[in-house]
């Protein structure tokens, strides 16, 4: 295991390596002058432009740049966001629990729904429950987010009024954070109305991020499911007289499973990536709002740090797969 381990660890240096230079290169490719952005509407002088320009570093050669960065983020250091001067690992770790507790949330509706529904379709293989989960399956994931979440913030927000449109929690409400997570600390502040409030803002958010991954979950399951009880070792379980239950939930699922794992982790990438149009729809305060706003800005800085973290948390996770996948199915380790 420990040599499974180390194998994966091994290619993720050169990933790492390959995803910063890549969020270097792109964010100079960005249009506008962060320097001149700095100086809002007033006219900054060529010289105080250049003097600027030196204090950032911006006037030494890209590839001194990189190196320069790379040697500070490996010592901890993601640099300083140029508008608000603060150090970018503090102000993304100060974010991400809302986005963790978003992205939660969102994957936890789409395993709880797409797997069952995946087997389900694949029990009932070229039925009309099928044809149903699949057709539902292949809308979710056809649909853009700013659109679904739109409609569901119409309807639910606007025509019903069952559900905020914005925010994490009711501005009612205040009491010091603890963990980040709103939903444990409304509890742990032992307000009622305020567990409620944070339940109720996190709903739509969280349907809409969960759409996507619980189409691809609910495909893939169906998919491995279908390979599966084809086995030889499936018709002799059946044949030896098990409920049909146990047949799929213990020698069916088990196995089908492996390839559904390894989707589930793939969707932290598309979470990711789903999370930065939920979260400005939604005005939900987490890591996606802080990188569009950062877009806006032209902060260098806060956009390359930002893309260089959330790369190395993928990365984490999907390691984190590999190595249940391991478990799992011991052959794979070899």
């Amino acid at each position: 295991m420990l040599r499974f381990l180390l194998g994966r660890l091994a290619v993720l240096i050169p990933t790492f390596i390959g995803v910063s230079i890549i969020a270097f290169s792109f964010i100079r490719l960005l249009p506008g002058d962060p320097v001149a952005l700095l100086a809002g509407e007033r006219v900054m002088s060529p010289e105080r432009h250049a003097e600027i320009s030196h204090t950032l570093g911006f006037d030494r050669p890209l590839p001194i740049q990189y190196l320069d960065y790379l040697g500070g983020v490996l010592t901890g250091d993601f640099g300083t966001s140029i508008v608000t001067k603060k150090p970018i690992i503090d102000q993304f770790f100060a974010l991400f629990p809302a986005t963790v507790e978003l992205s939660l949330c969102a994957i936890i509706i789409a395993v709880l729904v797409g797997i069952p529904a995946g087997i389900f379709a694949a029990i009932k293989r070229g039925s009309f429950f099928d044809q149903s989960i699949m057709g539902a399956a292949l809308v979710g994931y056809s649909m853009p987010i700013f659109w679904w979440g739109l409609l569901l913030i119409i309807l639910f927000a606007g025509i019903l009024q069952w559900t905020p449109v914005s925010g994490r929690i009711s501005l009612m409400y205040f009491f010091p954070p603890v963990t980040g997570f709103m939903l444990i600390d409304s509890l742990l502040s032992g307000q009622a109305g305020a567990f409620k409030s944070a339940v109720s803002h996190l709903i739509l958010p969280s349907v809409v991020l969960s759409t996507i991954p619980l189409a691809v979950i609910a495909r893939q399951t169906r998919s491995a499911m279908l390979e599966v009880l084809g086995e030889d070792y499936v018709r002799t379980a059946r044949a030896k007289g098990l409920s049909p239950w146990r047949v799929i939930g213990i020698h069916a699922l088990r196995n089908a499973m492996i390839p559904v794992i390894t989707t589930i982790g793939l969707q932290v990438g598309v979470l990711m990536a789903g999370a930065i149009l939920t979260e400005t729809i939604f005005s939900w305060p987490g890591i996606g709002k802080w990188m569009v706003d950062s877009v806006f800005r032209r902060d260098y800085a806060v956009i390359q740090g930002g893309l260089l973290l959330i790369a190395g948390i993928i990365m984490l996770v999907n390691l984190g797969v590999d190595l249940l996948y391991g478990l799992i199915n011991p052959r794979i380790r070899l």
